[in-house]
């Protein structure tokens, strides 16, 4: 018998092995995934190495023994002051723009000028910028710069051998001695031009205080140190107890910048409430400001401080933009003109009102002027390279920008002496 066996093998099916190709959008999706990673880590790179980099600030002092101490070295903004300053911010520019410490050397700034034997000293900020984890070799390397360089000849800076090393001081401090220059503001003239004013940019006016009690504002004031201010006398005719005020700065009246408490009222000693003479007062803060960019001094006038008619002036404050209207929260400015008082004291004017001791600004035609709430504010004057004064505290008038009524404002010059006597300012 003939059997046939039939074997089935089964056989693994074909693999298929198809290709499988990439669309166009996603070949440009990839790439822009690596792009954006490798961006990211470049820029990571970048931060860690560039801008994480903070700000420190040194102390050092300087020996000038070539050039003799003169009073003119301590006298604000003096053409003596300020070629020194600049003579002694290039030499140390110089010093550390040619040394290894080049990309980290930001700026110097002198703070101040004192007698020494022989010559004088310098007390310098020097700025620098680098990460806080190479702080300390950094300033060692600084210290040893500055000591190598003045050791030779070749500068007319010494070593200050009872202040041998940088002495590091937090960023607060640094802005306290940045900011130490009285009246510096807003430039002048502004780029835009109270009652009919406009807003104060931040920084513009920093020397503006608000004075208020129960946390209301009452007058506005002028920072002229780290613990006085002036304003005017008829501020106090209510509330005379120091106690009861408090002081801040900023050029918002809700949210401030700043707060201190009043330690104590000095009014003028012939100021009477029934009249406008004699219209000033300095207010003691029960602890110092710390300057920064948005609150230090204004400058405070020599006695032989002229003031033309016609020189334009501003006045700020928060007073109210028209007769008996609300107080605005944010400061604000107006550009008005000095009038000769002559011209105040005519009889359709103010018909002899105006002593020596008042400065008349405004306009004849009305319209800008200072208002309710702006009392005590200041009246202040660009000079040279954009140095504010104060040259008027703001004290009476009648009305708000009315025809022939410009506003009325104490003659700082003529009460210098006064000023004096009281802070020693």
């Amino acid at each position: 018998m003939h059997i046939s066996l039939s074997v089935s093998v089964n056989r693994p099916g074909r693999l298929d092995r198809r290709t499988h190709s990439l669309k166009p959008w996603m070949i440009a999706f990839i790439t822009t995934i690596i792009v954006l990673a490798l961006a990211l880590i470049i820029g990571l790179l970048v931060y860690f190495l560039e801008y994480d980099q903070t700000a420190h600030y040194y102390q050092v002092s300087f020996q000038i023994p070539s050039i003799d101490y003169s009073p003119d070295f301590s006298v604000e903004h003096s053409k003596a002051r300020t070629d020194l300053k600049q003579k002694v911010n290039n030499e140390i520019d110089k010093i550390f723009q040619s040394s290894n410490l080049n990309q980290h050397y930001i700026t110097s700034h002198v703070v101040n000028f004192r007698p020494n034997n022989p010559g004088l000293k310098a007390d310098v900020l020097l700025n620098f910028k680098f990460t806080s984890k190479n702080a300390d070799t950094l300033k060692r390397q600084a210290d040893t710069i500055v000591h190598k360089n003045l050791k030779s000849n070749e500068s007319f800076l010494k070593i200050d051998t009872s202040l041998p090393y940088l002495r590091e001081i937090n960023r607060a401090q640094a802005q306290h001695f940045l900011n130490s220059c009285c009246g510096l503001g807003m430039e002048y003239p502004p780029v835009e031009r109270i009652a009919q004013g406009q807003a104060a940019a931040p920084a513009a006016w920093p020397w503006q205080a608000s004075l208020q009690v129960d946390g209301m504002h009452l007058c506005g004031a002028s920072l002229i140190s780290e613990l006085w201010l002036l304003t005017a006398a008829h501020c106090f005719d209510y509330h005379k107890n120091p106690k009861l005020w408090e002081a801040s700065f900023g050029t918002t009246l809700r949210s401030p910048l700043v707060r201190r408490k009043v330690q104590s009222i000095i009014v003028h000693e012939n100021y009477a409430a029934h009249k406008h003479e004699d219209d000033i007062a300095v207010v003691k803060l029960s602890a110092p400001v710390l300057f920064s960019e948005n609150v230090h001094r204004v400058c405070l006038p020599d006695a032989d401080f002229e003031v033309l008619p016609k020189s334009n002036v501003f006045v700020t404050g928060w007073g109210a933009l028209k007769a008996s209207g609300p107080l605005p929260n944010t400061l604000r400015q107006v550009e008005v003109e000095v009038i000769h008082n002559d011209v105040c004291n005519q009889v359709h004017v103010y018909g002899g009102a105006v002593s020596s001791g008042m400065i008349c600004a405004g306009f004849l035609s009305g319209k800008r002027d200072a208002c309710e709430g702006d009392s005590g504010g200041p009246l202040v004057i660009a000079r040279d390279q954009n140095i504010w004064y104060l040259i008027g505290i703001v004290s009476w008038g009648i009305g708000c920008g009315t025809e022939n009524k410009p506003g009325l404002y104490t003659r700082v010059t003529h009460y210098r002496d006064w000023i004096k006597s009281k802070t020693n300012i």
